[in-house]
């Protein structure tokens, strides 16, 4: 080929190579393409703005990287930030940071799972924006009443919560959340440190609610079986 022809795939236009990029996984093989040239970059960034769904667990992710596919995904419907291994970095500055993407009022599921790092803070500026949320995954993180409150106040339709560990929520926060969020079908409070009364409370509330614990299925016949956690 001369060196003035120019190369077969910089002849494709950006709609064609944002389809070819939207098949990449590997988000650093994305940031490397995004470096290429202007028209590579246009087209990495409209093949992100096609997905409706982006997950992080499993990648090597801090709180810019994951910022900045976020906001680029102006479609995103589903967001797993959850931590895998030595994955995916998330602080309350990256939660801050992805609040402002103009996805969020449209994110039906979120997962945070395994989150150690972020707090209240970070978790009350996401939700507080999240007002289409209706699954959010919670597990293993260090939240408080606190983050249920704004969850309550700020996610209308949500339908499923995973509480898995969250051993500094207490009764007050469940209730308010049940309470508050009247579409909510389903929680997941297995390995919390709540008394047997709190999910009676739960369930006068909410007949139909279903609490797992574990591989348990809670209802008003069974609660009285339930183990002291």
């Amino acid at each position: 080929m001369d060196k003035d022809e120019e190369a077969e795939i910089d002849r494709l236009p950006v709609d064609l190579l944002s389809h070819i990029f939207a098949s990449i996984v590997s988000y650093l093989d994305l940031a490397h393409a995004s470096i290429v040239c202007r028209k590579w970059r246009q087209g990495v960034e409209d093949s992100l703005a096609r997905r409706q769904s982006l997950s992080f667990a499993g990648w090597n992710m801090d709180d810019d990287s994951i910022a900045r596919l976020v906001r680029l995904a102006y479609n995103l419907k589903e967001l797993d930030m959850s931590r895998s291994s030595w994955s995916c970095r998330l602080t309350d500055g990256g939660l801050h940071k992805i609040s402002t993407a103009k996805c969020v009022n449209n994110l039906t599921s979120i997962s945070l799972w395994g989150m150690v790092a972020i707090t209240d803070k970070g978790v009350t500026a996401l939700v507080s924006r999240a007002i289409s949320l209706q699954h959010l995954n919670m597990g293993g993180t260090f939240i408080t009443d606190e983050s249920l409150y704004a969850i309550a106040d700020n996610c209308p339709n949500l339908k499923a919560i995973v509480l898995w560990s969250c051993r500094h929520v207490t009764s007050k926060g469940l209730v308010t959340l049940v309470k508050k969020c009247r579409k909510l079908e389903s929680i997941n409070v297995w390995g919390m440190r709540v008394p047997v009364d709190c999910f009676l409370s739960l369930l006068a509330i909410r007949p139909a609610l279903e609490i797992k614990p574990g591989g348990w299925h809670v209802s008003v016949g069974s609660v009285a079986f339930w183990p002291v956690l």
